[in-house]
């Protein structure tokens, strides 16, 4: 069992610092996008930054995650050197994934991150599976496996929470509700809008939190990873969030009013963070400062490092294709 953490002023500063520069890092990839040095889709995480950052604090040394395609600052989160995730994004061999995995398949085993992935729902099944790996033999860990609001209504989502029950797996499934798949709003997806109750269905715990508040996304996800370290089973959370870009670059956001993103903003995960840094005084305007330039410089050097890098050259298309390795479980023969 892990012990509850105190959400102290040093948290509040890294949780400001943290999510102003994942904000930062993807509003430099949505320029760099428009001019051409980012390839392909590009699905950013503005306004979603109290969901991750919450989580990140409720995890313990060893607990593994894995989420969907908007995911670059997921495993900076995580401890990857987001040098490596910006390379990533513009295709150059230094990246995470040598370049070959682009925006929507960042991935670290080093720092238990197992992507990104493309498939809407696709990476549900994989962190069932990931927990039923450390529950098999015998390993203390947790699997955070998040999805977005449209991928519930896939059928492997709904096997996957039949047989993480039937097994008991130590998972946390937890739906980032940013109000829309794609263009479609949840209202217009089922007769239901409360997501979370399709836990119902299952007998497995379920709940909902303010996804715009890190502080509730904590406790909500440290409770359901204490109900999954100590053997009871998994649980599935909806994370009541925003997105205040498309779902992806070429998305023109017909299906909403600019007014509806101005009441979202109003709530920011990042601004609600540094009105409580003001008002319990952590920190004072000039340290303010500093840690805005801080990240200011820190995507200054992601781009550098990016730009700098080279392109995998031609032979390495056929790298990385095949693995050949002594699995404890399994004997290849």
């Amino acid at each position: 069992m892990a012990k509850k953490k105190k959400v102290t002023k040093a948290v509040y500063l890294k949780w400001y610092e943290d999510m102003l520069f994942w904000r930062k890092f993807e509003d430099k990839a949505a320029a760099l996008y428009i001019q051409q040095k980012i390839r392909g889709f590009l699905h950013l995480y503005n306004g979603q930054e109290a969901v991750l950052a919450g989580s990140a604090f409720a995890m313990e040394e060893g607990d593994k995650m894995i989420t969907g395609y908007r995911n670059h600052v997921q495993p900076i989160a995580l401890g990857v050197d987001p040098k490596r995730i910006m390379a990533e994004l513009m295709g150059k061999v230094t990246g995470t994934s040598k370049g070959k995995g682009g925006s929507m398949h960042m991935f670290s085993k080093e720092h238990h991150f197992y992507g990104g992935h493309g498939i809407v729902g696709g990476q549900v099944p994989l962190g069932a599976g990931l927990a039923f790996a450390d529950k098999y033999k015998g390993d203390p860990y947790v699997t955070l496996t998040y999805m977005g609001d449209g991928a519930v209504r896939q059928g492997a989502v709904h096997e996957t929470l039949n047989m993480a029950m039937l097994y008991n797996l130590p998972v946390v499934f937890i739906v980032e509700n940013n109000g829309y798949a794609m263009g479609t709003s949840v209202a217009r997806s089922a007769n239901h809008t409360d997501i979370y109750k399709l836990g119902l269905g299952y007998e497995m715990p379920c709940s909902y939190f303010d996804g715009m508040d890190p502080v509730a996304t904590y406790e909500a996800v440290f409770e359901a990873m204490e109900r999954a370290r100590s053997g009871n089973g998994p649980t599935f959370l909806e994370a009541r969030t925003y997105r205040y870009k498309g779902h992806s670059m070429s998305d023109a956001q017909h299906y909403r009013t600019k007014d509806e993103v101005a009441e979202y903003q109003k709530i920011d995960p990042i601004t609600q963070v540094l009105n409580i840094i003001k008002e319990k005084k952590y920190a004072t305007d000039s340290e303010i400062e500093a840690i805005d330039d801080r990240v200011k410089q820190l995507v200054k050097e992601c781009v550098d490092f990016g730009e700098n890098s080279d392109f995998p050259n031609d032979e390495a298309i056929f790298e990385d294709i095949y693995a050949q390795e002594d699995y404890p479980f399994v004997k290849i023969q």
